[in-house]
């Protein structure tokens, strides 16, 4: 039997507290039904804690960190309270073979931007836009169980341009009801760890709710989780010319 994978829901926080409608549609707050949702899904293959914006060092210590095989990231209207040394922290964590999952409007999070080194900008409408998510890689894990087309009635709208880097492996594309596209479900590999970035999810509209959503966050879990210990890639100096006879 394999030890569970660890995972660290962290979430903004802010809008809970003051926003009537989210409170209305996340009564439990956004990353509670997030870790909610990944419990429902992988069981006892997840051990699942949650992180906020206003805990000391933003829920993210050290011991945290050692601790998480695989972050998620919700963010939106406090990036900039995000402290840069919490950020570094978690850039030197996804390096060493952490995985990160940036949810919907973490594009514009500190750490995601890091980790792409873009703006990470993106054309937006948030006018009940009927979402169609369709899986462009039809074997990849994240895909698995996943109709084609998934149907999300209500959403934002995120378009192209978004400019990211060119994804190692693209998932996920959207279409909305105004005609727009958009690279919704990318994966990339930064250091020993995997990185995805995953578009539904706007804090006005159920979508974290919804079962197929969940089931595509438990899959990036999965394939986010570090296959080997964590280490940061190390610099050797090879003072011996003749190092690879001698061994």
């Amino acid at each position: 039997m394999t030890d569970p994978i660890r995972v660290t829901v962290w979430g903004e926080n802010v809008h809970e507290q003051d926003d009537a409608q989210v409170q209305k549609v996340y009564p439990d707050s956004m990353h509670e039904t997030i870790a909610a949702g990944l419990r429902a899904k992988l069981g006892q293959d997840v051990v699942v804690r949650t992180a906020w914006l206003q805990q000391p060092e933003h829920g993210l210590t050290e011991e945290v960190l050692a601790d998480t095989d695989v972050l998620t990231w919700w963010g939106h209207r406090a990036h900039g309270d995000v402290d840069d040394a919490v950020v570094d922290r978690v850039q030197q964590a996804v390096l060493s073979g952490m995985g990160l999952i940036a949810l919907h409007s973490a594009h514009f999070s500190k750490i995601f931007i890091k980790l792409m080194g873009t703006t990470c900008s993106l054309d937006w409408r948030s006018e009940n836009d009927r979402e169609l998510l369709w899986t462009v890689a039809a074997g990849h894990p994240i895909a698995q169980g996943v109709p084609h087309p998934l149907v999300i009635e209500k959403e934002e709208m995120y378009g192209e341009l978004f400019d990211i880097p060119q994804p190692d492996e693209l998932v996920f594309i959207s279409s909305f009801s105004g005609g727009e596209v958009f690279r919704s479900g990318c994966c990339y590999r930064r250091g020993q760890g995997r990185v995805f970035y995953f578009r539904p999810g706007d804090q006005d509209f159920p979508t974290y709710h919804q079962p197929e959503i969940q089931q595509i966050i438990g899959n990036a879990v999965r394939w986010a989780a570090p296959a080997s210990p964590r280490q940061l890639p190390q610099v050797h100096h090879r003072k011996n010319p003749g190092w690879f006879q001698a061994s």
